[in-house]
């Protein structure tokens, strides 16, 4: 079953991280994965955060605030 990762965030060097740490998560692990990368700012209100980046996996919040590391990013897709 195929995962959808959303990274929030305004573009901002912790965001690009981020992003760049699912795509490395994924590539590592093999799996399939939808990985959607959320810049606008009202769009990112729909989701009520207001600390950035966050990283969302089948929309449930897992990181926010701090660049998700990816051997931590591997663990949620495993689970």
């Amino acid at each position: 079953m195929s995962k959808t990762i959303k990274v929030l965030g305004p573009g901002c060097p912790k965001c690009k991280t981020t992003f760049y740490n699912a795509q490395e998560a994924v590539k590592q692990l093999g799996i399939e994965a939808e990985l959607i990368k959320i810049e606008d700012i009202e769009e990112m209100m729909r989701y009520n955060v207001l600390t950035t980046p966050v990283l969302m996996i089948d929309d449930v919040v897992k990181v926010k605030g701090r660049i998700a590391q990816i051997d931590e990013i591997k663990d949620f897709l495993k689970q």
